[in-house]
């Protein structure tokens, strides 16, 4: 666990998703932000208990957004604690399965790109446990000093949360603070202020503003859904750099145009690429299919060429000593039965 600032620390759960554990200001109580991936809960319930004391428990979870690296032990964690879980409006249709996200971009590059073709889309549906704050209060609940901001582009009801007095954000993945088109810079959770998710980023000038956004407020320090803390002035001067040359792929489903959403989930979605990939693995597949065949097939010749040569040597030797006998004539067959 690291400490973001006063009362925020950030526990990061398998090597490079975070989640933040936020007192409101009365003792003993706190705000989770982000439950991590499926299966996230016994090591978030065994740090809440190292933080504060055993068994307790917060006032609310609060998702930036749904996506499953965010969401994933939401389910598990509301029912064990029995409390809210709480998204912007616009997160509803996801979240309680009435929609599904933009559909994500393998062909914008990357390795990050690469692996989302095996990423799962279903959610785990939260509907008896959900609300949705108050779009016109930019206060955030249970956290009276704290503002929430709408930054969509990577998720349509994506939230940031920015404390004022000491200008610490919580960015969700707006951006990120590792180099996160890159798996081992994730994993290995080097600081470096980045664009966030590139296959899932659904409208690059929305995700462009958002960015622009949060560098305007001139954080102290920065954490966010993904990468370690970064706090000092490098925080604010790295979140501009990003802001004034906001680097969008030179191609992808969503490049040149976005797709649209609304309150009951996706209105348009552009036509997809064509994903190389799948063609491109067929035909290796293919390949190493009859490189095996011929193989095999090679081996199955020189194999019968070598026994037929050791048959004829074996064959002269035996006459020559006069020891060869004749093999004895196989059984005739009447109906399919010996005799």
């Amino acid at each position: 666990m690291d400490t973001l600032a006063a009362g925020v620390t950030q526990l990061r759960i398998q090597r490079f998703v975070n989640v933040y554990f936020v007192e409101t200001g009365t003792p003993g109580e706190w705000v989770l932000i982000d439950t991590g991936l499926p299966g996230s809960k016994k090591t978030i319930l065994e740090a809440a208990d190292e933080l504060f004391y055993p068994g307790s428990h917060p006032e609310a979870i609060i998702l930036t957004h749904g996506h499953l690296d965010h969401l994933g032990s939401a389910r598990e964690l509301a029912d064990h604690w029995n409390v809210p879980v709480v998204v912007h409006p616009l997160e509803l249709p996801y979240v309680t399965g009435q929609a599904l996200y933009p559909p994500r971009d393998p062909t914008v590059g990357g390795s990050l790109a690469f692996m989302s073709r095996f990423f799962p889309t279903q959610l785990p549906n939260l509907e008896d446990r959900v609300q949705a704050l108050d779009a016109d209060d930019p206060s955030t609940p249970f956290l009276m000093n704290w503002r929430w901001l709408h930054v969509p582009g990577h998720a349509p009801g994506q939230l940031a949360f920015f404390r004022e007095a000491d200008r610490v954000l919580i960015g969700a993945d707006a951006f990120a603070t590792c180099h996160h088109d890159s798996v081992p810079a994730v994993l290995l959770g080097l600081p470096k202020i980045s664009r966030a998710g590139t296959p899932f980023n659904y409208d690059w000038e929305a995700a462009r503003r958002s960015v622009q956004t949060l560098a305007a407020l001139e954080p102290k320090a920065i954490g966010c859904g993904h990468g370690p803390v970064i706090s000092g002035p490098q925080a604010a001067t790295g979140l501009h750099a990003l802001a004034d040359n906001y680097p969008v792929p030179s191609h992808g489903r969503y490049v040149h145009e976005p797709a649209r959403v609304d309150a009951s989930g996706v209105e348009h979605l552009p036509p997809a690429p064509k994903d190389k990939l799948p063609v491109q693995a067929a035909i290796i597949g293919a390949g190493m299919l009859a490189a095996g065949v011929a193989w095999l097939l090679t081996g199955g010749r020189r194999k019968s060429r070598k026994q037929s040569k050791a048959y004829k040597r074996a064959y002269k030797a035996a006459r020559k000593s006069g020891t060869y006998q004749s093999p004895t004539p196989p059984p005739l067959y009447r109906g399919g039965v010996g005799s």
